[in-house]
């Protein structure tokens, strides 16, 4: 194949390759084509012709995009479309190597998760949303159990009543404590607290009410048939209950967890605690609630503190979502 030498023509005979033997959609294409037009625009600022741009090229061009608030994954994307390119420019002997090859798009900073006030958990826990008081006190258990011990969903649902050979998890009441099966097959062992232990007693005098084989389950949480609730059915019930108790957004049971670790941390500041109850392996996992604490002290700082509106922000740590 006979390739042009000028840049203007080495992007058209490539967008042509990509459309005609490569087949790929019109709309790709046209994202491809932008990319590259932001490539030869990078290239003339720096006077060097496509085909002699160097890896030190590129990275210098990742560093100006990211600097001027391109998104790491809106990078990830620009590299790609590169990438592609001068491999396709390497096999026509235009390029003795692809400057783009190792070059990778910054990380995009991690969101912090989302957790309630304090407040709003206690009144999401408190509030009766159920006319049947068999679905409410199943449901307010839940709520407890999840915001008191900060249970993953999973590690909730595989919750059984008693111990046995073949349980996951299960609830000892006496010992108040649960038993969980978590991450890579990991047990551990939670506290349960006294609002949710008075809950979970309140449930388990009308579990077995439910229904004509609800005490043969030795499923901790069951619905009406028996048989143990999934993780999505969780989700549904406690995304209702946020919806009905007026919650400034549907609330899913991480959000729960993320409350429960939040919450802890802020009134104990004991961050290795905070990991054991958690079940994290690492506590660099457990460090992002140290983040949430910090902005619910700045918080409260701009809201009381005489010079808190002198103050200079500090740009958020959640950055843009995408």
């Amino acid at each position: 194949m006979q390739v042009a030498a000028d840049d203007n023509a080495l992007v058209e005979q490539y967008l042509e390759h990509v459309r005609v033997e490569k087949r790929l959609a019109a709309r790709t294409v046209e994202l491809y084509a932008l990319d590259l037009h932001k490539l030869q625009a990078c290239a003339a600022q720096a006077h060097v012709a496509l085909c002699n741009v160097r890896n030190q090229h590129i990275r210098r061009w990742v560093a100006q995009m990211h600097s001027a608030g391109r998104s790491g994954r809106g990078i990830a994307l620009i590299l790609s479309g590169w990438r592609g390119f001068y491999t396709w420019l390497g096999r026509a002997g235009l390029v003795a190597s692809n400057p783009v090859q190792d070059v990778r798009a910054p990380k995009a900073p991690k969101p912090l998760p989302k957790a309630l006030a304090v407040d709003d958990a206690v009144h999401l826990a408190n509030h009766v949303t159920d006319d049947d008081p068999w679905l409410e006190a199943r449901d307010a258990a839940i709520v407890e159990l999840l915001y008191g011990s900060g249970l993953r969903v999973g590690e909730l649902v595989g919750l059984d009543v008693q111990a046995s050979s073949t349980a996951q998890g299960w609830i000892d009441l006496q010992a108040a404590q649960a038993h969980v099966l978590g991450k890579g097959a990991k047990r551990r062992t939670v506290p349960v607290g006294s609002v949710a232990l008075r809950a979970l007693q309140r449930w388990l005098q009308v579990r077995g009410e439910g229904g004509t084989a609800q005490g043969e389950t030795l499923a901790l949480f069951c619905g009406r048939n028996a048989t143990r609730l999934t993780a999505q059915s969780v989700w549904q019930r406690l995304r209702r209950r946020s919806l009905l108790a007026g919650t400034a957004a549907p609330v899913h049971p991480h959000m729960l967890r993320h409350s429960f670790a939040s919450h802890l941390l802020q009134s104990s500041g004991d961050l290795r605690a905070v990991q054991e109850l958690l079940g994290h392996a690492n506590i660099s996992t457990t460090q992002v609630y140290t983040r949430l604490d910090f902005q619910h002290l700045a918080k409260a700082y701009d809201a009381a503190h005489p010079r808190a509106k002198s103050r200079p922000r500090a740009p958020s740590d959640s950055g843009s979502k995408s």
